[in-house]
């Protein structure tokens, strides 16, 4: 499984640090070319690798967590979509119903991106908390997953299960992952709930 960050701002390199704790190699993407890149990827670890946007995209696992007016430049970058897993990392925090034409965002992106299983993921938690060793005292920190795929939202779990969270599956995008998404000014009632599970 070939997993990809697109996104190397404060989430971007929080989820690379996750990855790199487990010693996971995941390809580090933005606009910016890998060379300038490479730098903060060092800095995180050796299994954080620095590619161009394309490239990147070929992974079977694919984190969008740039912000969320990106994803069309993101979605134009390859036609590789079918058959991926892509989990949204965004918030459309301060963009009105309207631009979105009244429905989620994550629906919004997913029809952006056609035949991807998208499932909304690891954007409840601010960098700083997503950035930390989720295990602590015996527990663990949870993390809330949404999708209308139940074969990409068991290939999520099974990611946030190796990087040390433990999954918690709201439903579909559109039902219990509106918990999880932020709409107009704002934010669904389950983002910033930083919760712990007894670890097994």
């Amino acid at each position: 499984m070939r997993y990809a960050i697109i996104g190397t701002g404060h989430v971007g390199q929080a989820l690379a640090k996750a990855f790199a704790r487990q010693g996971i190699e995941v390809a580090f993407a933005s606009r910016r070319s890998p060379e300038a890149l490479t730098p903060v990827a060092k800095a995180i670890g050796p299994t954080i690798i620095p590619h161009s946007l394309p490239d990147a995209l070929q992974a079977d696992v694919v984190l969008l967590a740039m912000p969320f007016k990106a994803y069309q430049e993101v979605a134009q970058a390859t036609e590789s979509w079918p058959g991926k897993t892509v989990i949204d990392v965004t918030n459309a925090y301060g963009i009105s119903s309207e631009e979105l034409g009244n429905r989620p965002s994550s629906v919004v992106l997913a029809e952006a991106l056609p035949g991807a299983n998208l499932v909304k993921a690891f954007n409840h938690l601010p960098a700083a908390v997503l950035a930390e060793d989720p295990r602590a005292n015996g527990m663990r920190r949870v993390l809330f997953l949404s999708g209308d795929e139940a074969s990409a939202i068991a290939t999520v779990a099974t990611l946030v299960t190796r990087l040390g969270f433990v999954p918690i599956n709201l439903g579909k995008l559109a039902e219990g992952g509106l918990l999880v998404q932020a709409r107009g000014n704002s934010w669904g009632p389950l983002i910033f709930q930083d919760l712990f599970q007894q670890a097994k």
